[in-house]
């Protein structure tokens, strides 16, 4: 584990193999690149000469917690892109999952220059789907602190993890300001309300139409509640130069992963198995 300062943030990383094209593999939730699967896949991908970076996002695992940005989305976005710089690796494949392919997605809107190329799967969308994930990762923290304050957000369970690897943060979130706080929740809850143009949250469509990089895009479940096979597709369309893929497993593989005995497993145990698909479209569309 390495530690970057960007932007006054801390971000843990760590660097997988020391050459070759580079990589950057994002999750998604709040679960650190330490979940089981990350670092799996990163070294499927380093282990054929190339770089790749794992690292936690400002709110997960090691890394500081963060509330700035117009969506919490968009601030990790930036904050990735402010870790490629830093560590000077230059254009580089963006890949993640779930909340993670957002993540991704942004970051090559946002900052074209160290995007080299695009994959994504898992990508959240429909009504209920974007609405689901804006509550869950603001909502809580939203309750507890207007009934309680900023001391009962700190005690609350989602942010037990980077508490506990990262102690410094149980400060910097009873430092918030209770309204401001307030106000930045309902803000990063208000990014997730469906509108017309805009498939993805904090993503013109325009701006998607626009992403002029190789692009891979894995075909979500039609079984997915939350990541709408739909959405891929229409991303795919949007992105002037993406593939369309199958993933490398059936179509009930987000449901399967819920499962008592998968969830002790960990969601994105299954995820080394993109790498084969990953490299034969890298070896294609970036040569």
């Amino acid at each position: 584990m390495a530690l970057a300062t960007v932007d006054g943030l801390s971000i843990s990383y760590d660097l997988i193999g020391t050459a070759g094209q580079p990589w950057v593999i994002t999750p998604g939730g709040r679960y650190s690149k330490d979940d089981p699967g990350i670092r799996e896949l990163a070294a499927e991908i380093a282990a054929t000469g190339r770089r790749v970076l794992v690292w936690d996002r400002p709110n997960t695992g090691e890394s500081d917690v963060c509330f700035d940005g117009e969506s919490e989305s968009q601030m990790q976005a930036d904050a990735l892109a402010g870790l490629i710089r830093h560590l000077g690796l230059g254009p580089t494949v963006i890949a993640g999952g779930s909340g993670g392919s957002r993540v991704s997605l942004l970051t090559a809107a946002r900052h074209r220059d160290i995007a080299a190329g695009l994959a994504i799967w898992w990508l959240s969308g429909g009504v209920y789907g974007l609405m689901s994930i804006g509550v869950h990762y603001a909502a809580g923290s939203f309750t507890a602190a207007w009934h309680h304050g900023m001391e009962a957000v700190a005690d609350l369970p989602e942010w037990q993890e980077p508490i506990t690897r990262n102690p410094a943060n149980r400060q910097r979130i009873l430092d918030q300001d209770r309204r401001e706080f307030l106000a930045t929740m309902e803000r990063w809850m208000a990014v997730y309300s469906p509108r017309d143009g805009e498939l993805v949250p904090g993503l013109p469509d325009d701006d998607a139409r626009g992403l002029d990089i190789p692009a891979l895009v894995f075909r979500s479940g039609e079984s997915d509640l939350h990541h709408r096979r739909e959405t891929s597709e229409h991303i795919a369309r949007l992105l002037p130069r993406a593939v369309l893929a199958e993933p490398p497993w059936g179509d009930t593989e987000w449901n399967d992963r819920h499962t008592p005995e998968a969830r002790e497993e960990g969601l994105f145990a299954r995820w080394p198995l993109l790498a084969p698909p990953l490299l034969a479209w890298a070896d294609k569309a970036l040569a």
